[in-house]
């Protein structure tokens, strides 16, 4: 008589590496989005969350993912950035495609771009040093 093989030992014995949501490519990472987003809009954590009427602490949570937002809070957090939830999901990468398009049709870009692109990156520093001090501290007119 043939004796039957005895089964191979159960692999859930074993335990199975999960990849972590939104480490790989095609994944949502929200907690990047957000932080990307803040910062991009130059805001700090607690400003974001004045604008939300949350504790600053909440804000940090959701940038290092302790914390995951509601619906009411993604769409608080969506208007304290000024984007649409589905920008805030993405990253914003549809609107700062816009942005850019947007930049283009300023008659005073298009005019210094061709010259932007010949500095190198000392001249670059010391312009945009000068456009930031004009935009913080305006000149005073006589």
């Amino acid at each position: 008589m043939d004796e039957e093989p005895e089964p191979e030992p159960v692999a859930a014995a074993l335990p199975v590496m999960m990849p972590m949501p939104g480490t790989g490519r095609g994944h949502l990472n929200l907690a990047a989005s957000i932080r990307s987003l803040r910062l991009r809009n130059g805001l700090s954590q607690r400003q974001l969350a004045g604008r939300m009427s949350v504790p600053r602490t909440y804000v940090s949570k959701i940038e290092n993912e302790k914390a995951t937002p509601t619906l009411s809070s993604l769409e608080r957090l969506a208007r304290a950035l000024e984007v649409t939830v589905p920008d805030l999901l993405t990253g914003g990468e549809r609107s700062r495609q816009e942005e850019i398009s947007e930049l283009m049709k300023d008659q005073f870009i298009a005019e210094i771009l061709p010259f932007v692109s010949q500095l190198n990156g000392m001249q670059m520093s010391s312009i945009l040093m000068q456009v930031r001090d004009l935009t913080v501290r305006p000149r005073r007119s006589a």
